[in-house]
């Protein structure tokens, strides 16, 4: 079932997907040989963790009219997330992405189909109008029409004085016309109040640079907040004046594996109740702590909240 009308935390648009997840750890497809599925997405992604974590959400995207789109649907409704912007495509198969389980960066070999073909009139601005944030990604700007589809979305965001959230997920596999990918995530994060690259996503646009040249780098092209996923590091959060590192939380790590989906549910939930980016930062790494020790689904913020208190304060290091 889907939330009752009104607000929602957050509105996803962009990809919703099937993963093929290697059952066994392997650090290439090529050495992988059975696969699990699962609901996949980046944008889908945090939208299913916001209403795990007992937010309210809903996801814009496009799947096949087959099992696989049934299957992600299901999902959907079975979290309380609202499917009703997602478009059935009886001409194209839903998206599915093969990705070889591991601790580290995963290895994947992505199929497009319905999840590109999403068109600008099929975004639902009735969700977006009920939105906080609307959250998107670089996968969904990579192709057309969905990257038409996702621009609209931002748009109807920015008119409606609703805020913008990127993560700018580019790689070169996926936009394989890197030059077309940096003039087109430039104008869109001229739009955007808040990205949320990771290590491997900075490098894939900018080269290698410090984590701080990232951060000052993406703060430079619009967002007044910028959060740098570490992995294990943590993250560093730049608003406009200085970084900060905030460190991760230990735990043994059984997959990686949308830890940076559940980190983003994390923080923005937080700080959309009113903490501040390094208490959300916080919260978004206990979140993302529970993902990779392999708890699913997650429990609800205050269950989160009571595990924070339970394991003390953890400081945060200033940024050089």
């Amino acid at each position: 079932m889907g939330v009752p009308p009104g607000e929602l935390d957050l509105v996803a648009v962009g990809e919703i997907l099937v993963d093929l997840i290697s059952v066994e750890p392997a650090g290439s497809l090529r050495q992988a040989s059975q696969y699990r599925r699962c609901f996949g997405g980046a944008p889908a992604n945090v939208a299913l963790n916001v209403a795990q974590l007992g937010g309210t959400s809903a996801v814009v995207g496009k799947v096949g009219r087959d099992a696989f789109g049934a299957f992600l649907l299901d999902t959907l409704r079975a979290h309380g997330v609202m499917a009703e912007g997602v478009v059935r495509d009886p001409a194209h198969g839903t998206s599915l992405v093969f990705v070889a389980r591991t601790a580290g960066t995963p290895d994947f070999q992505a199929y497009r189909g319905a999840d590109a073909k999403l068109r600008p009139e099929e975004v639902r601005e009735d969700l977006i109008v009920r939105a906080r944030v609307v959250h998107t990604s670089a996968f969904a700007l990579a192709e057309q029409p969905s990257r038409s589809a996702v621009l609209r979305a931002i748009g109807l965001a920015r008119e409606r004085g609703k805020l913008v959230s990127l993560e700018p997920n580019y790689r070169p596999s996926i936009w394989p016309q890197r030059d077309e990918a940096q003039e087109v995530l430039g104008e869109v994060l001229r739009s955007v109040d808040l990205v949320k690259p990771s290590l491997d996503d900075a490098r894939a646009l900018f080269g290698e640079r410090s984590p701080e040249g990232y951060v000052e780098e993406f703060a430079r092209r619009g967002p007044r907040l910028v959060v740098l996923t570490l992995g294990r590091k943590g993250c560093l959060v730049y608003d406009g004046r200085k970084a900060t590192r905030v460190p991760a939380f230990e735990v043994a790590a059984l997959d990686a594996t949308g830890a940076g989906d559940a980190f983003w549910a994390g923080f923005l939930l937080s700080w959309l109740g009113g903490e501040t980016p390094l208490e959300a930062a916080r919260f978004g790494n206990a979140v993302a702590a529970l993902k990779v020790g392999g708890i699913a689904p997650l429990p609800r913020r205050e269950e989160v909240y009571r595990r924070l208190r339970a394991l003390g304060a953890q400081g945060v290091e200033r940024g050089r």
